[in-house]
């Protein structure tokens, strides 16, 4: 399985940025997704930058791909998002089914991100026949759906799993984290610059819940698979995603490096909690509870012909 490094979902400033992608260039991750996610309003890093990293990394030897905003919220984004279907030096992640049109009319492979809701065969087929290389697996979905869905794989495409990372639950046109600090989104000041892990969001009992991030929310928790990775290897998953966090990203990516050659994936959880920043969690994945984290139910997989 290759590993690959998903595109930065919080707001950093610049230079931690191009500093994130010289060390991404080192690691042993193979794929290097870049771009803009979540706000089309974080311009610290400018589209002409992207395609600059995107060339060193390329001759770092990664594959690099560019990533489009999930949710279109202006005809300035819609723009911006053909402009970047247009281009002929990177594959694009498609992260709406704006995206998919525009790159399967001009005539572009492509991958869709987890945000594109690809629950059966029959949508998978119809996407492969547009030009679909690699998927992600939506992250509510779990092994049982995979195991379906890679039966029914059309030759020709990847299978990606968002394999390290708080999930992206949901994605609203209101921004959270401006809301929070009682401003209106077009003056938001900017506050997603505080909160380089996004801003924890708890219950009245003190529990640790969601993260605001932005217009985007996400999981407490950290999803992780280091313990089904020889499920995942057995259903023949090709990529697996580390999403970035503001520290020890590197390390996160040097335990899965270890996993995939060999190490034991039980072992290294151990040391993989200690670089998370509120916990691990892996229900989606298990058929459990999103908050669930164990070994969840064993699903008798055996190698996909």
């Amino acid at each position: 399985m290759k590993l690959s490094i998903g595109p930065i979902t919080y707001f950093w400033e610049r230079q931690q940025v191009l500093d994130f992608y010289r060390q991404a260039a080192d690691s042993p991750a193979e794929i290097v997704y870049l771009g803009e996610v979540i706000c089309s309003k974080r311009r610290l890093v400018k589209p002409e930058d992207w395609f600059a990293i995107g060339g060193e990394l390329q001759q770092s030897g990664k594959q690099v791909i560019l990533s489009s905003l999930t949710l279109l919220e202006a005809a300035s984004e819609l723009s911006s998002l053909k402009k970047l279907c247009a281009n002929d030096a990177f594959m694009v992640e498609a992260n709406d089914i704006a995206a998919v049109q525009l790159l399967s009319t001009a005539g572009h492979e492509f991958v869709t991100g987890p945000s594109v809701n690809i629950y059966n065969s029959r949508s998978l087929s119809l996407l492969a026949s547009k030009g679909l290389k690699r998927w992600v697996l939506p992250v509510e979905l779990g092994l049982d759906t995979l195991k379906d869905l890679q039966a029914g794989r059309p030759a020709g495409v990847e299978t990606e799993v968002f394999a390290l990372g708080r999930l992206p639950l949901a994605y609203s046109a209101r921004c959270y984290t401006a809301r929070s600090h009682n401003l209106p989104k077009d003056d938001c000041r900017f506050k997603c610059l505080e909160y380089p892990d996004g801003s924890l969001l708890k219950t009245r009992e003190g529990e640790a819940f969601l993260v605001l991030n932005g217009i985007q929310t996400q999981s407490a928790l950290t999803h992780q698979v280091l313990d089904q990775m020889p499920e995942l290897e057995a259903l023949e998953v090709d990529v697996l995603r580390i999403s970035p966090q503001s520290s020890h990203t590197m390390e996160i990516i040097d335990i899965f490096d270890r996993a995939r050659k060999g190490a034991d994936p039980h072992q290294l959880s151990a040391e993989l909690a200690g670089l998370l920043p509120l916990g691990a969690c892996n229900g989606y994945l298990v058929e459990q509870a999103g908050m669930y984290s164990g070994p969840g139910v064993s699903h008798g997989i055996q190698q996909v012909s």
